[in-house]
């Protein structure tokens, strides 16, 4: 009977703690970003596959990862990335961690989801440089994608949207939970140090929450950069208005996440900034109108480092060789 009332008593204990823990995140702007939850492994195997898969690219050398790469916080660390035939990129790529939280993808929001996202580059001559059509005639010619395939679809049909679907399942499943920050939203207050929490202090009363909030510090909101005082680039994106046509939206860009921002070097859409408190200083001035003292800086940027979560743990996947049907890649071709 002791034995029954000790552990309703501890019990009870926990779950006081827990009730504690998740109101005291409801009052923030930051939410915690929880494991993935997988529900249909054959699926997001598939889709892992596809995302290492060079032969998706004209060149049969550019892989998603080439771009997002997995060793690298989800990004290639350019500040443009390296397209077909060696040819820039017109804006730094985003990371693929997390990317799921995000309202809409890509910095101008112009694909609603991430099964959108894939097809783009698969057929921007500037990236991939193939086609939807030779994308799918390629996995159709290997015996080992056609099973997968038909297992996962029930269908013989293989298509873009079921490559791209695969491709958004597996993308779905690169959260970074458990970041020093996270567990002191959830009641460890020394997961944290008292820098890191003036840092996070400094980061509301500043008022960089206003765009960098939920659980991926970002990515719910377009905001223009150069807010306050306009920001010098020859990068050519022009933001929002490459998609609404219309001038107010120039220059207005996805408010990008911080999670793992340590990681995301260089940054901006031009990636013309390598340092985060270098970053740090100029959201300040062009977005807020705001300058931060040197320790300022510093505690803001040991807050930003607490968000750097557990990286995806990938097991490399073996892919499965090409037949005599598959495309032959044309890697140099003008």
């Amino acid at each position: 009977m002791s034995s029954i009332k000790i552990t309703a008593t501890a019990l009870a204990a926990a779950i006081t703690t827990i009730f504690a823990a998740s109101c005291s995140v409801a009052k923030e702007p930051i939410q915690i970003i929880p494991a993935a939850v997988i529900t249909n492994p054959e699926k997001v195997e598939l889709g892992k596959m596809l995302f290492f898969e060079p032969r998706l690219s004209k060149s049969g050398f550019i892989s998603c990862n080439s771009c997002h790469n997995l060793s690298l916080g989800g990004v290639d660390a350019l500040p443009t990335s390296v397209g077909h035939n060696w040819q820039q990129g017109p804006i730094n790529s985003p990371t693929v961690l997390n990317a799921e939280y995000a309202l809409a993808q890509f910095w101008d929001g112009r694909a609603k989801d991430l099964k959108e996202q894939a097809g783009g580059p698969i057929a921007n001559p500037k990236e991939m440089g193939f086609t939807h059509e030779l994308a799918v005639e390629t996995i159709k010619s290997i015996p080992a994608y056609q099973a997968s395939f038909a297992s996962v679809y029930h269908t013989d049909n293989i298509n873009i949207d079921h490559i791209t679907d695969a491709i958004a399942e597996f993308e779905k499943t690169l959260v970074t939970p458990n970041a020093p920050f996270d567990q002191y939203l959830l009641g460890d207050k020394t997961a944290i140090n008292e820098d890191t929490k003036a840092g996070y202090q400094l980061f509301k009363n500043r008022g960089c929450v206003r765009c960098h909030n939920g659980p991926a510090v970002g990515g719910t909101m377009y905001m223009k950069m150069g807010l306050i005082k306009p920001f010098h680039t020859d990068n050519p994106a022009q933001g929002r208005m490459a998609v609404t046509g219309r001038e107010s939206d120039q220059f207005v860009f996805k408010v990008p996440t911080l999670r793992n921002i340590e990681l995301t070097y260089p940054y901006f859409h031009d990636g013309s900034v390598w340092s985060l408190a270098d970053a740090v200083n100029t959201m300040a001035d062009l977005q807020l109108g705001q300058a931060l003292t040197e320790t300022e800086t510093s505690q803001m940027v040991a807050f930003l480092n607490s968000l750097t979560g557990e990286q995806p743990q990938i097991v490399m996947p073996i892919l499965p060789p090409s037949t005599s049907k598959t495309p032959i890649p044309v890697p140099f071709s003008k």
